[in-house]
């Protein structure tokens, strides 16, 4: 069993400024903005959300079938995929486009000033759902536009079950487009901010959109989730995280949590605690694509963290 991962490739550069952004901007003189920060530490980073997930379904043991357009500066992250047993069939690279790419630089405060060039996932219509042999479920996961419509649509003509996972790409849809991404989807996961929006374009209550799917996947961050079904409301709770380093990719490694669960065919209860567990492990580290387990040590960091087997 396959999941196929529609979604972005994205290479994360991140810079840590040394001060606090207020005290070089003159609010009074914002409309004439001309700043530059000194940035001596910066590091980049393997992202996106479908090189992401596919990371973190990897390392449960699943087995992931990314699909998503990338640049001719690709190379040396289709190394690192080749490095982790990750397949890139359905990875295609556009010519005289650039991956996906963000520069992000924080102050001392923890804010943020971030440019994204979305590069080469414009084009990530060109692949197709169709092409993918041997898929059981699916993901439309942030990307381009056009492509986040075409690949929902194919997942149904293909008679496929997917997750919608909006994300990023949430400003992109209105409420009649949501609708019918809801419509199409067997499954619907989101953050709690993005819920909100969600209810406010569509209309929809959290009972309502539950009854159009198979469960709608509500995450709070360190409140746990909600997985919202036909028969009611699932509270997961969050697992303890060690320390708390870097939040980016959380959501990505919940969701190949939330991937795993189904393709095994475990219950809510079960698969919504291994998504939790997944986030815990991923906030511990620096980067989305950082951290290391191997099954025993999930096994009993499950344990550890909700007194129950896996």
């Amino acid at each position: 069993m396959q999941a196929l991962i529609c979604g972005s490739f994205a290479y994360d550069n991140i810079m840590v400024f040394g001060d606090r952004f207020k005290n070089h901007i003159l609010p009074d003189q914002v409309h004439i903005l001309n700043v530059s920060f000194l940035v001596p530490e910066m590091r980049k980073e393997f992202g996106g959300c479908a090189g992401n997930i596919a990371y973190n379904l990897q390392l449960l043991g699943g087995s992931p079938l990314p699909m998503g357009t990338v640049g001719e500066d690709f190379a040396p992250y289709a190394e690192w995929m080749d490095a982790c047993g990750i397949e890139q069939r359905h990875v295609i690279r556009i010519e005289n486009s650039f991956t996906a790419q963000a520069f992000i630089t924080t102050d001392l405060d923890d804010n943020q000033i971030t440019a994204f060039h979305p590069g080469a996932m414009a084009f990530a219509h060109h692949n197709k759902v169709s092409d993918a042999q041997g898929v059981s479920l699916g993901i439309v996961s942030p990307d381009g536009r056009e492509g986040m419509i075409e690949h929902a649509a194919q997942f149904v003509a293909a008679g496929i079950p997917f997750i919608f996972d909006p994300g990023q790409g949430l400003p992109m849809f209105d409420g009649d487009d949501l609708r019918r991404f809801i419509d199409q989807a067997t499954w619907l996961t989101v953050n709690d901010y993005e819920w909100q929006l969600i209810r406010e374009r569509t209309g929809l209550s959290a009972a309502e959109v539950a009854g159009r799917l198979e469960a709608l996947i509500v995450t709070r961050g360190g409140q746990g989730s909600t997985i919202y079904t036909t028969g009611g409301e699932i509270c997961i709770p969050a697992a303890h995280a060690a320390q708390l380093k870097d939040p980016t990719g959380c959501g990505d490694a919940y969701r190949a949590g939330l991937l795993y669960g189904l393709m095994n065919k475990l219950d809510w209860e079960t698969t919504g605690r291994i998504a939790s567990l997944m986030g815990a492990i991923k906030i511990e580290h620096q980067g989305t694509q950082n951290h290391r387990f191997d099954m025993t040590e999930f096994s009993n960091r499950y344990r550890e963290a909700f007194d129950r087997e896996l």
